[in-house]
């Protein structure tokens, strides 16, 4: 028999898959080809209704000048609201100036308390859990209701705030009824609600930290104050950030109460930016500016936020 040579390797025959043993690759349905694409589709889909197309139109209607009560369609302005704004609208400033007053001072005292009663709720004693569970009542309650209730004790005559004042010798105040004190009365009830909010995300914190640092400085003789600011403090500085950044951003969009209660009043004594562009959109109806105030108000609200952020940033490096 003669043996038959190789075929080179120009000579070999590629076989068609059927004939190579193996089995095509079946294309699969348009549906699995796309499901990238289809299964994240309908959450972009509400995303941009509900988050992106409403920016995207308050930013459009900000260099409009539309008044509703006009009956004319929007005119382009360009960025005509914007300049009147920032360089020729005094009452922007003061609510600036109001609103920022108002969050700093509710903040502060919410913090300090906050994490006073982290600090207290967080030791060993009969009926913490009772009392834990009361603390963060106010929380639970809704903003409309809590305001109803401060107005009646906030009244100058018959409400129970200056029975209490006067019990302890000091002189009545007429609280919101007062343009100097309107804003203090108004931080005393957004603390009272809010200030839960931070004990707990405190408390959180202070679950996590190690007992052993606490052992060793028990050792050493160190007092609770030492303890508390050598040791405590340091490992929940991040935390406290975390808690401060929230309430911040809330209580700059605080509405509900001071609407509730004053109105922006007595005069323009409590108006903040909320009331504020309220005021433009609902009670003048100048669409176009209002917009413009919001996205004013968003971009502060963003600029605060990230310098926050960046200082929390840097406290941990």
């Amino acid at each position: 028999m003669t043996q038959q040579a190789a075929p080179s390797a120009g000579e070999l025959e590629i076989l068609p898959v059927s004939q190579s043993g193996l089995k095509p690759k079946k294309p699969g349905s348009w549906f699995d080809r796309n499901a990238h694409i289809l299964f994240p589709a309908p959450a972009v889909i509400l995303m941009f209704v509900i988050v992106i197309f409403p920016i995207i139109y308050t930013i459009f209607m900000s260099v409009q000048q539309w008044n509703i009560t006009s009956g004319s369609p929007p005119k382009f302005i360009g960025l005509d609201n914007y300049y009147k704004i920032l360089f020729d609208d005094s009452r922007f400033r003061e609510a600036l100036i109001r609103t920022g007053e108002l969050s700093l001072l509710a903040v502060t005292l919410q913090t300090v308390l906050g994490v006073s009663l982290a600090l207290l709720f967080n030791r060993e004693f009969w009926g913490r859990g009772i009392l834990r569970t009361l603390a963060i009542l106010p929380m639970v309650a809704t903003p409309v209701a809590v305001s109803l209730i401060f107005v009646i004790m906030y009244h100058p005559t018959l409400g129970v705030m200056n029975y209490f004042v006067t019990s302890l010798g000091l002189p009545a105040s007429r609280w919101t009824y007062d343009a100097s004190t309107a804003l203090p009365a108004l931080a005393i009830v957004d603390t009272w609600q809010w200030t839960p909010l931070i004990m707990l995300i405190v408390l959180a914190g202070l679950a996590t930290l190690s007992v052993e640092q606490f052992e060793a400085a028990r050792i050493d003789g160190a007092s609770r104050f030492q303890t508390f600011v050598y040791i405590t403090l340091p490992q929940l500085r991040s935390v406290i950030i975390i808690a401060i950044v929230f309430r911040l951003i809330d209580s700059l969009k605080t509405f509900d109460i001071i609407f509730v209660m004053t109105g922006g009043g007595p005069g323009e004594a409590s108006q903040t930016l909320n009331l504020y562009l309220y005021s433009q959109a609902f009670t003048y109806f100048d669409m176009g500016y209002a917009s413009a105030l919001v996205v004013i108000f968003f971009s502060i609200i963003l600029g605060v936020t990230v310098l926050v952020m960046k200082l929390r940033r840097s406290q941990w490096q």
